[in-house]
């Protein structure tokens, strides 16, 4: 019998039996409890490739982490700023910017309250952590969810050291960690006694002062080694928020910061309430030159013209300046105490002072109330309305366009394309004078000038004068509605001042390298004639009037003096600016969120800080007729001789 092979049978058609089945056989049972072998080796491996993934992540993380740390086998020198020193016109020096430096004090001289203020208020658990300390962290971010915000934080001192020696103040999760690093690197090589001393013989003190004894001498006087409980825990406040606190210019809010870290040195058991007590009582005294006059607007707007005139990578310098101290001095205690009197009664929170010289020298200049409450700059940064301190521009541009101060308008009521303005007294006078209209301010008839010589030519009177904020060629210009900076404004007026020639504000006589090579010197230009000296003379005689028997009556003093008096709608700005033969000053007072004040015009505050201001500043000044009419005089008096 022929036997047939498996290929025969698949290519006959036939299929080949299938294979017997085998049984399979059941699993055993695992015990309750237990999971199968293969789950567990499941869980292990998965395990270890989450581990593996995580270390190689790690190494990339840590990579780009460390791989543009600073290099820290050489600690940096304390302070990397640019240092400048701003002087007066007298050559007093008004400020230091850049690091300031005492001696360096080794740990043994430091004294204990010191120390004890500053852990208190900044690490508490400074000899307990290794460089970062989770209990911190926990308890700052507790705090600061309970706050709604951030209101502790928690970095150590080693952080804080690593930070101010090596890192930038960029806040990102790389720099945290880079710090965290450099920390743990720091409390590996320094002792705690060693960190401790390095932190307080390079920290920010404010006014420019770097470590403990700098800022000692600066503030109190005396070398860090005799510093009281009430002088250290003042310090250690400060390291919060150096240039905001520093006593210098912030005394009230120091001696605020200076409890809480008394109050803080109570709870750590550090000294008892009865030592807390006294020290709250004694508040330290300032040193006699620590507290002078707050210049710190004037000098923050310098530095930022020396980075204009040079660029901003210049190297250490000294610059002379226009600052006169006798004007600055005035201007900072007239405006403060004018708007302490008058703050809460007439809803009055911040004002500004300019004063030039008829050629745009800057003679003094207060931005703002204090410069330890704000830094922010109301003289060149705020754009606010002028009001009808806008007007001397109106009736030049009126008289340029062919009217005179004896012109007759009707104050009455006017429409100008749809626009109804009305007068502040919201009643009217008839028949008046230009220089009547102008010495009472009446607005309808400063809108029929501007009308008459088109709001187009006010605007362009404007930009001729210097004003670089927008004018817009509409009828409202006539009631000072185009907002600008109070010196803008201020230097119009020194336009008026010297008989019509353009002024461009400054304040650098000179600027000086570490090695005394001059790198600037102003040199006076030829000024623009921008104005007819008789129209000048013209407006100039409007706004004596306006002083003598107008809105502007609460600024006479005892020379002859001409201005304006300017009130924004709803009384939100209030302003007085005006000259004499030496100085041109701007005043404006309101709020810095716009809201309404009480009522307060250019002819009231305004004007009374003026005229305080005025007569201190022109103190040691002789008596002299204003520059634009004498000029004038003389002119005429040239003619007739001819």
């Amino acid at each position: 019998m022929e036997k047939k092979s498996h290929s025969n049978k698949i290519r006959t058609g036939e299929r080949p039996a299938p294979p017997a089945r085998t049984r399979k056989k059941r699993p055993k049972a695992v015990p309750a409890g237990k999971k199968p072998r293969r789950t567990g080796r499941r869980v292990l491996y998965w395990l270890t490739v989450l581990f593996v993934w995580c270390g190689i992540l790690g190494v990339i993380g840590f990579g780009w982490v460390a791989h543009d740390l600073p290099d820290i086998s050489n600690l940096p020198a304390p302070g990397r700023e640019t240092s400048a020193v701003v002087k007066a016109v007298n050559g007093a020096t008004l400020a230091n910017y850049g690091p300031v430096r005492g001696q360096w004090l080794v740990y043994e001289e430091i004294p204990e309250v010191m120390i004890l203020s500053l852990l208190a208020v900044e690490d508490r658990r400074f000899f307990q952590h290794g460089g970062v300390d989770p209990v911190g962290i926990g308890r700052a971010l507790v705090a600061n969810l309970r706050a709604g915000g951030v209101s502790q934080g928690g970095s150590t001192l080693t952080q804080q050291l690593a930070k101010n020696i090596f890192l930038s103040s960029e806040r990102s999760l790389k720099r945290k960690v880079q710090e965290m690093l450099l920390a743990f690197w720091l409390e590996r090589s320094y002792s705690k006694e060693q960190i401790l001393t390095l932190y307080l013989n390079r920290v920010y003190f404010g006014a420019g002062t770097y470590g403990i004894d700098a800022a000692s001498e600066t503030y109190f006087g005396h070398t860090a080694r005799r510093l009281s409980l009430p002088e250290a825990a003042m310090l250690a406040g400060l390291v919060k928020a150096p240039s905001r606190l520093a006593p210098s210019h912030n005394y009230k809010g120091a001696k605020a910061r200076s409890d809480q870290v008394l109050d803080r040195m109570v709870d750590a058991g550090f000294i008892t309430v009865e030592a807390m007590v006294r020290a709250k009582n004694s508040a330290p005294a300032m040193a006699r030159d620590a507290a002078g006059p707050d210049v710190r607007y004037f000098t923050d707007w310098v530095l930022s013209e020396v980075d204009r005139l040079l660029g901003a990578r210049h190297g250490p310098v000294t610059i002379l300046t226009t600052l006169d101290p006798t004007a600055q001095r005035a201007a900072e205690a007239v405006l403060k105490q004018k708007l302490d009197e008058a703050g809460k009664a007439r809803n009055v929170g911040q004002g500004a002072l300019v004063s030039l010289a008829p050629d745009g020298a800057v003679m003094a200049m207060m931005g703002g109330k204090s410069y330890g409450e704000s830094q922010f700059n109301r003289v060149t940064q705020a754009r606010r309305q002028p009001g009808s301190a806008f007007k001397p521009l109106v009736y030049l541009a009126g008289i340029e366009a062919g009217l005179s101060p004896q012109a007759i308008f009707v104050d009455g009521p006017v429409t100008v394309d749809g626009w109804t303005p009305q007068n502040f007294a919201e009643d009217y006078a008839g028949p008046v004078s230009l220089s009547q209209a102008f010495a009472r301010s009446l607005n309808t008839v400063a809108v029929r000038v501007s009308q008459h010589a088109g709001p187009r030519s006010v605007a362009a009177l404007g930009k001729r004068f210097g004003i670089e904020s927008s004018l817009l060629p509409v009828p409202s210009i006539a009631l000072g509605a185009s907002e600008m900076t109070l010196m803008e404004l201020t230097k119009v007026f020194a336009v008026f001042a010297n008989g019509g020639e353009r002024v461009t504000p400054y304040a650098i006589v000179e600027i000086q390298d570490r090695h005394g090579q001059i790198l600037y010197r102003y040199q006076p230009q030829t000024r623009q004639r921008v104005a007819r000296p008789d129209h000048v003379a013209a407006v100039v005689a409007l706004m004596e009037e306006s002083m003598q028997t107008g809105t502007g009556r609460a600024a006479l003093i005892d020379r002859p003096a001409a201005g304006k008096t300017g009130t924004s709608q709803d009384y939100r700005d209030a302003l007085f600016v005006g000259f004499t033969s030496d100085l041109v000053t701007g005043i404006w007072v309101g709020n810095d969120d716009d809201s309404p004040t009480r009522h307060v015009t250019g002819g009231t505050l305004p004007a009374q800080i003026w005229r305080d201001f005025m007569i201190d500043a022109h103190v040691g000044r002789p008596v002299r007729p204003l520059p634009s009419l004498r000029g004038l005089a003389e002119r005429r008096l040239m003619k007739v001789q001819d």
